[in-house]
């Protein structure tokens, strides 16, 4: 299996140095930016928002991932994407009408994500998987950074995975949460193609971001 892409998370970033962070991880080989908005209310935690996401912007080219953590998450999205956000990625929870969500991230020409947490089912999305261009596991329950992975969410990777090919549709399969040089394979091995990593992407400075995202691929 090619290398998986890496999507650090700027929640681990230095934020009083935002910019030159979302610079250095890119130029260290990130291949997204994974970029985590917490409303306090979804999720205990409270983090950006669409004004950061556009401050950012001019400091990569490379995909902007937004997770949206945020409930009701439908009148954000046109903020983010204009913003602009790439992916935009929501939870099931966070509305009532997820199928309406998604069509609203793609008519707003966004690629569209669903996330699944620990205790959500695979099978969740057995009328998304035609809408949509990435599942994201989340291997932690969504809220903070640091915590450490569980290791039952692999069987809902690799659940996805059949799903995800069964479809026949470019789909990618994302896991976030407790991710590290041992748990980035666990999670490829079970059909991931991207990760999210924070603590370990940004960990001892930017000198060692190259090496620290070299790690997660496993080209080390």
């Amino acid at each position: 299996m090619a290398a998986p892409l890496i999507a650090p998370s700027i929640l681990s970033a230095d934020f009083a140095r935002l910019g030159e962070e979302v610079r250095a991880i890119t130029i260290a080989g990130a291949d997204w930016i994974h970029i985590d908005v917490m409303d306090g209310h979804f999720v205990p935690n409270l983090t950006i928002g669409p004004s950061v996401v556009k401050a950012l912007r001019p400091h990569s080219a490379k995909p902007f991932d937004v997770h949206l953590m945020v409930s009701p998450v439908d009148v954000y999205l046109e903020a983010f994407a204009a913003a602009g956000a790439d992916i935009i990625t929501v939870h099931p929870e966070a509305g009532p009408h997820v199928h309406r969500t998604v069509q609203a991230i793609r008519a707003l020409g966004k690629k569209a994500g669903i996330a699944l947490n620990p205790g959500t089912p695979a099978k969740t999305l057995d009328y998304l998987i035609d809408e949509i261009d990435l599942v994201l596991v989340m291997s932690v329950n969504p809220g903070f950074g640091g915590q450490s992975f569980i290791t039952n969410q692999l069987r809902k990777i690799e659940a996805v995975r059949k799903m995800i090919e069964k479809s026949g549709r470019a789909i990618h399969l994302e896991v976030d949460g407790g991710i590290d040089a041992v748990t980035a394979r666990l999670c490829t091995d079970a059909g991931a193609d991207a990760l999210v990593a924070g603590t370990a992407s940004f960990k001892g400075g930017p000198e060692q971001y190259a090496a620290n995202i070299a790690a997660l691929k496993g080209t080390v």
